[in-house]
Order: structure tokens, then C-alpha cells, then sequence
């Protein structure tokens, strides 16, 4: 009677057991996520704590209550880390908690050719956390200024276009220290021999490659492109530059978003200090974010005696170049006929 009784005890216990190993899996490695796709991309931002999770993150699980038995016990609930995280179809409790501990994922940041600050700005914040205003408020924080060595008008040059990777909860400032960083990398000692090798400084290369970069989109076209300003520089001839007059207008009037698509005479004699038909040598600063393409242009550009350049009717988005200017008078002429032909056939 007695071993009959130890072994119903025996055998409840072990059912107990049993029952609490099946809740203890069911609540770490049970799958308890709702949504259908294949993973969805959560974000938590700077300053949240667990009620954000409670409110946000507990509409993608199908059990909530284990999930905070788990957070719990793991002490996630009083150490909610902000990021972006991406949860995969079919985690459990445990997978969870522990990538929302610690495995906040990267984004990719890509930015190029943009005309000016803010609108860099406004790229930057659709990519992690910080929003534009913060954003210019680093971008034009006078200490870090200082120790750039720049300025307002010139800051924007200070940003290398490429692709780079931040955790997605980078604020400002941590964005502008790495992009100085990257800035102070990009210009090496190889590429500062270059760009005195030209006779420039990393400030002046940069200010010299938006324009290169205005004047063509081919970059095949560009180290030619760099040349004609080089040579115009070391002849000590205006760089007359169509793009600085377009620059020039839209930001005396402030109608940075108005298309100009042709310059005209009296277009060269606004005053400004980016008007290169009126001022010797390179402008204030950049007029637009040049991507490397060119600003290896000019610091390798292609070496030949061309003083002018005009758009080749025959290649469009390419350049007749000319070492004369009666020469270059003949291009000229030849397309502002085309030009005149064209615009007519577009007002019929």
C-alpha cells in the first residue's frame, strides 16, 4: 500500500514536472509572432521605456503576456534600448527579448549631389532618428565648425558623398562626428599632393568639382570638363562658369527650386560673389554637393590645351571643347541655332 502510494507521488510529480518544463518551452520557444509577412522592421526611439514596448510592440505578438514573462525575467523591462530591430515571422520569447537587448540593425545611408544644407538634411532624417532641424543644428554648431576648420557656406563640402552605415538611433551630432571622420579619411596625403599638384587646396578642389559636377552628368566627360577650368584658372581668366550664374540667381532671389535651363547676357552681370563672369577665380564655396567622380576630376584631370566649351548638339549631354575662341564662337553659334530651332518646334 505504502510503495503504491510513493509511486502515485512519484508518478504526479513527475507529471508536474513535466507540466512546467511544457509551459517553461511553450513560454521561451513557442513562435509568438501575428503578422503574416516574413519579418517586420520595428523601431524604438531615444527615451522609451517599457510602456513604448507594451503599446507598440505587443500588437505583433500573438501572446503577449509570455513575451513579458520573459522580458521580465531577463530584466528587459527596465533596460529598453533604443534602435531598429527586425523581427523574423515565427521568433519566439527568447529570440526576441535577446535581439531586442542587444542586436539593433544598421541602415545604409546614401546621399549624393544635394544642391544645398537643408535639403541634406532632409535625407539624412528619413534615414535614422534625428530629425532635419537637429540635423542643422549640428550641421551649423559653430564649435564643430571651429574644429572642422570651415564655415557655414562651405560645411556642405565637408560631406563626402557615398554610402556609409549608422545605427539607425545615431543622433546629430554622433552623424556629424562621423562624417568628419570620414571627410578627414576621404583626404589623405595621396589626394592633398594632388590637389597642390593643382595648386588648391581640399577646399578649393571641392568648390572647383561642384562646378565640374553642374556642367556635365557624364563622368567620362569630367577630368576633360576639370581641365578647361584649370587651364582658365592657371591663365588667370575668368572661369565664367554658366552654372555659378544659375547658383548666383537662385540664391539672390531665394527661388532655389525655379528650373533655369538657359543663361542669358544680361544673367552674367548679376552681382554676386558666385557669379564667375564677374569675379576672378572660384567662388564663396560649393554650389551643390560634388560626388567624387568629380572631385577626382580635379584632381586628375585630363591634361590638353582647351581654354572653352559649348553642348554638342550631335552627343546631347556632351561638350565641343576649343583651344580659340573664334573656334569656339563657331560651336557656339552652331548651337544656339539648334537651341533657337528647338525651343520654336516646342512652342508650336
Amino acid at each position: 500500500m505504502i510503495k503504491k502510494i510513493f509511486k502515485i507521488i512519484a508518478i504526479t510529480f513527475l507529471i508536474g514536472i513535466l507540466a512546467i518544463a511544457g509551459v517553461g518551452y511553450y513560454i521561451l520557444f513557442y513562435p509568438n509572432t501575428s503578422f503574416q509577412e516574413q519579418q517586420r522592421v520595428f523601431y524604438i526611439p531615444s527615451g522609451s521605456d517599457y510602456s513604448y514596448i507594451s503599446e507598440k510592440f505587443y500588437t505583433g505578438l500573438s501572446n503577449p503576456t509570455t513575451f513579458y514573462c520573459v522580458a521580465r525575467a531577463m530584466k528587459y523591462t527596465e533596460h529598453v534600448r533604443a534602435g531598429r530591430y527586425v523581427i523574423r515571422k515565427g521568433m519566439n520569447n527568447l529570440q526576441l527579448v535577446r535581439m531586442l537587448r542587444n542586436l539593433s540593425q544598421p541602415v545604409k545611408v546614401f546621399f549624393n549631389n544635394q544642391d544645398r544644407l537643408p535639403l541634406l538634411a532632409q535625407r539624412i532624417s528619413k534615414e535614422i532618428e534625428a530629425d532635419s532641424t537637429s540635423l542643422m543644428n549640428a550641421f551649423l554648431n559653430p564649435s564643430f565648425l571651429a574644429e572642422s576648420g570651415t564655415d557655414s557656406l562651405n560645411i556642405l563640402g565637408h560631406f563626402i558623398p557615398n554610402t556609409y552605415e549608422f545605427y539607425w538611433e545615431t543622433s546629430a551630432e554622433e552623424f556629424v562626428k562621423r562624417m568628419e571622420k570620414e571627410y578627414n579619411a576621404f583626404w589623405n596625403e595621396k589626394r592633398r599632393e594632388k590637389a597642390s599638384a593643382q595648386g588648391l587646396t581640399p577646399k578649393q578642389v571641392i568648390i572647383l568639382a561642384s562646378i565640374v559636377q553642374k556642367e556635365t552628368y557624364m563622368t567620362d566627360e569630367r577630368p576633360t570638363i576639370a581641365g578647361v577650368y584649370l587651364n582658365r584658372l592657371k591663365n588667370r581668366m575668368p572661369l565664367q562658369a554658366d552654372p555659378t550664374v544659375v547658383y548666383a540667381i537662385k540664391e539672390t532671389t531665394g527661388k532655389y527650386d525655379t528650373i533655369i535651363k538657359r543663361v542669358y547676357i544680361k544673367d552674367t552681370q548679376i552681382v554676386s560673389p558666385y557669379n564667375t563672369y564677374q569675379i576672378q577665380g572660384l567662388p564663396p564655396a560649393p554650389i551643390c554637393m560634388p560626388d567624387i567622380s568629380s572631385i577626382e576630376a580635379v584632381l586628375s584631370p585630363k591634361e590638353h590645351d582647351y581654354i572653352f566649351f559649348v553642348a554638342d548638339t550631335a552627343r546631347i549631354g556632351y561638350h565641343k571643347f576649343a583651344r580659340t575662341l573664334q573656334e569656339h564662337n563657331k560651336n557656339r553659334q552652331a548651337y544656339r541655332k539648334w537651341l533657337d530651332k528647338r525651343l520654336m518646334t516646342n512652342d508650336k
